[in-house]
C-alpha cells in the first residue's frame, strides 16, 4: 500500500511552476525535486532518446515504492505529449506517451497529477516579459505559445481524470494570491483532497 506521494507540476511557462514545485519542496517532509525539461532534438532521433529516458524514470520510479519518500516532478513525459500534440516535434509521442501513463497510474504511490492554470490568459505576456533579463533566441516564449500549451494541458488532464481515476487529477488556478494558491496545494501535502 502506498506510503509516499508522487507528484507532477505541469502547466505552460509562466503558469508558476517553479515557485509551487519549490513550495511543496520545501514543506512536505522527505520529499525530493526533480525538473525536467525534456530534450530539444525535435526529430526522430529526438523521439529515440525521450523514450529511453522516460522508459528509464518509470524503472527508477518503481524502484523507490514504498521507500517513504516523496517525488515531485516539475514537468515529466506530459510535457513531450503537450509539444507534440502542438506540432513543436516532427513525431507523434502518443504511443509512447499512452505507455508511460499507463505505467505511471500502476505506480504504489499516492499520485497527483496538477495543473497550473492561469484564468486571465492575458497575464502570461507579463509573466513571459523578460527586459532586463538576459535571454537566448532559442528560450524566448511567447504568450500565445504557453495558451496554446496551456488549453492542452487542461485537456490532457481531463482526459487522465476519465480514463484512471486513481491518478488525483487538481487544476490549481494560479493567478491568485499565492496564500490562497498554498491552501490549495496544502490540501495534497496534508492528504486533504
Amino acid at each position: 500500500m502506498a506510503n509516499s506521494k508522487l507528484i507532477v507540476v505541469e502547466g505552460a511557462q509562466g503558469a508558476g511552476k517553479t515557485t509551487v514545485t519549490d513550495y511543496i519542496r520545501n514543506t512536505m517532509n522527505y520529499t525530493n525535486l526533480y525538473r525536467l525539461c525534456g530534450t530539444s532534438d525535435p526529430s526522430e532521433a529526438g523521439k529515440k532518446k525521450t523514450t529511453i529516458m522516460y522508459r528509464d524514470l518509470m524503472d527508477y520510479l518503481s524502484k523507490l515504492e514504498n521507500c517513504s519518500i516523496n517525488l515531485l516532478f516539475d514537468r515529466t513525459f506530459f510535457t513531450e505529449e503537450n509539444y507534440c500534440r502542438l506540432g513543436y516535434k516532427e513525431y507523434s509521442f502518443s504511443d509512447v506517451y499512452d505507455e508511460l501513463l499507463e505505467k505511471f497510474s500502476k505506480l504504489d504511490f499516492k499520485i497527483y497529477y496538477v495543473t497550473l492554470y492561469l484564468e486571465d490568459e492575458s497575464e502570461f505576456e507579463k509573466r513571459l516579459d523578460r527586459k532586463g533579463k538576459v535571454e537566448l533566441d532559442y528560450l524566448k516564449f511567447k504568450s500565445e505559445n504557453s495558451i496554446k500549451q496551456q488549453r492542452e494541458y487542461l485537456k490532457m488532464a481531463e482526459e487522465i481524470k476519465k480514463k484512471y481515476p486513481q491518478i488525483h487529477c487538481i487544476n490549481i488556478e494560479n493567478n491568485r494570491d499565492f496564500e490562497e494558491v498554498k491552501e490549495d496545494i496544502n490540501k495534497i501535502i496534508n492528504d486533504k483532497v
